[in-house]
């Protein structure tokens, strides 16, 4: 259980930052749009990625060592994108929830930029191959457990993230609280762009 749990601990400590997933995550939540089909697929992409992380991070790392590098600039350019993107929907204005438009959108269209949004971020691979993956070598046989617990975590904060966003809609029914919220998410990208290209 010790693993099980440092896996849990490392995978909400990660995911708790907002990011480009969590942000489409909420906004989705927030519509009530596709809530379910969102939550899963990014859910499920991380298990992927954290398995892939566990099971191949040493044999990667030996046979490309470039790998980490790269993925730390495109991850940077990745987040000043979306952050920039971000910010120009604050200055640009005009969203705001209504109740008789929720559930717009076409699941088809949400399935497909949440996928985007997961695998094209060279982030998500710093977070879940990279240094999960990492510290999973250090609980040796454990490493299952380790990636089990990160999995679990992920699971359980998009449920929570996707659901519980409801919770929020009345503030959000007023467009200034959508420009505070790209605001928030344009920041916080930026940050981390700069805590990648520091490292």
């Amino acid at each position: 259980m010790t693993a099980f749990l440092a896996g849990l601990s490392l995978g909400l400590s990660l995911i708790l930052a907002i990011g480009a997933q969590n942000a489409f995550v909420l906004r989705q939540g927030l519509r009530r749009a596709h809530v379910l089909a969102v939550v899963l697929t990014c859910a499920i992409s991380d298990a992927l990625l954290i398995a892939l992380g566990v099971t191949s991070f040493a044999a990667i790392s030996a046979r490309m060592p470039l790998f980490a590098p790269v993925l730390v600039w495109a991850g940077a350019a990745f987040l000043i994108v979306y952050g920039g993107l971000r910010f120009w929907a604050a200055w640009k204005g005009g969203e705001h929830l209504d109740a008789a438009e929720a559930g717009g959108g076409s699941l088809r269209a949400a399935v497909l930029t949440c996928l985007g949004l997961t695998w094209l971020n060279p982030h998500v691979y710093l977070d879940t191959v990279i240094l999960v993956g990492s510290v999973s070598t250090d609980y040796g046989t454990d490493a299952s457990m380790f990636g089990a617990g990160a999995i679990t975590a992920s699971f359980a904060f998009f449920v929570v993230l996707g659901y519980g966003a409801r919770a929020l809609a009345p503030v959000f029914a007023k467009p200034v609280s959508w420009r505070v919220l790209d605001v928030v998410i344009g920041l916080v990208m930026w940050v981390l762009a700069a805590k990648l290209l520091l490292i």
